[in-house]
């Protein structure tokens, strides 16, 4: 499955390969709550076509009332603010005080814009980090390769907006757990694969939308687990798979999160085994064991709830500490 930002690109380069034109908006600036965050987008066709999504609905309506059927006359971006009164809260859905800002580019056929849209979705496709930079007097963008996302910036002449891949989700272990991680995942737009090296056991596990592999677990890491969106999380109860998989996640300092199920006891001895198999203190330090919040969960879609609830924590304690690096 392919992120939003994804299809949104995909789509605006689609329609301008057609020869047509189309516009291109971003949610810029939030003031209280918003329905959708910060740089979410969404690609308006001059046919009416709409990709993306800035509100639940009522955004894109006055979007479509005021953009169609006239031809473009400038390049330039516009910004419209949402939310200035309460009857404008109303009417577009805006929570009480909420106000956005959302950016309007007119994105025409031939332009280096279609360029740059195709380069955009293919570094997402690769799972690339990628800025965007716009200059906001004269429409013209900058395409540029990073390896940390910063959260969005909006100046007088500038916006730079950063868009990184799709949260990735390995679970090693096809059982009835994995089932219950992998459709919360889902939901929350990961991507998931689930590596299980007993093909019978993968035969019998089924989720639509998550991807499996009949591979040994320290060869699926490598292969699949390889940046910093990618996470890795052991549910099998049996070291000589959790292990493997552990030894080469944990030697890997680019990955944002390796987790293992079980109690604190299994825990605690799982950590002396990968002690003795030449992993470092530092190396275990990274381990998250045992996975989840600390809920006191049960089942296994309380414990499901409990690791995504984790996965949450830790994504926005990310974004924080990138932000707080970016004001400094």
């Amino acid at each position: 499955m392919k992120t939003v930002d994804q299809l949104v690109f995909e789509a605006a380069y689609s329609h301008l390969e057609q020869g047509n034109y189309g516009f291109l908006c971003t949610i810029v600036s939030t003031v209280g709550a918003s329905p959708r965050p910060l740089g979410s987008l969404l690609f308006l066709g001059n046919d009416g076509e709409v990709t993306g999504s800035l509100s639940g609905g009522c955004i894109e309506d006055d979007l479509l009332e005021r953009l169609l059927g006239n031809e473009p006359t400038s390049h330039a971006p516009e910004i419209i603010e949402y939310g200035v009164t309460p009857e404008e809260n109303e009417r577009f859905g805006l929570p009480c005080g909420g106000r956005m800002q959302v950016m309007v580019e007119c994105l025409m056929p031939g332009s280096q814009q279609q360029v740059d849209l195709l380069c955009l979705a293919g570094a997402l496709a690769g799972r690339r980090g990628v800025r965007r930079i716009v200059d906001l007097e004269q429409g013209g963008w900058q395409i540029d390769d990073i390896d940390h996302c910063e959260t969005l910036k909006l100046s007088d002449s500038l916006l730079q907006q950063d868009f990184g891949p799709r949260y990735q989700l390995l679970l090693v272990g096809a059982n009835e757990l994995a089932r219950c991680i992998a459709e919360l995942a889902l939901a929350m737009d990961y991507r998931v694969l689930v590596c299980d090296p007993r093909e019978e056991r993968l035969q019998q596990w089924h989720c639509l939308g998550a991807d499996t592999v009949c591979q040994m677990p320290d060869d699926a890491v490598r292969e699949h687990a390889t940046d910093p969106y990618s996470i890795v999380i052991t549910l099998t109860h049996d070291p000589r798979i959790d292990d493997m998989a552990l030894m080469e996640a944990l030697q890997s300092s680019t990955l944002f999160y390796v987790g293992a199920l079980g109690s604190q006891r299994t825990s605690d001895k799982r950590r002396q085994r990968l002690l003795q198999l030449e992993l470092n203190e530092s190396q275990i330090a990274r381990l998250h064991a045992p996975v989840g919040l600390p809920i006191g969960s049960k089942s296994a879609m309380e414990i499901a709830v409990a690791v995504m609830a984790e996965l949450t924590q830790c994504r926005a304690k990310a974004k924080r500490a990138a932000a707080e690096r970016q004001s400094s």
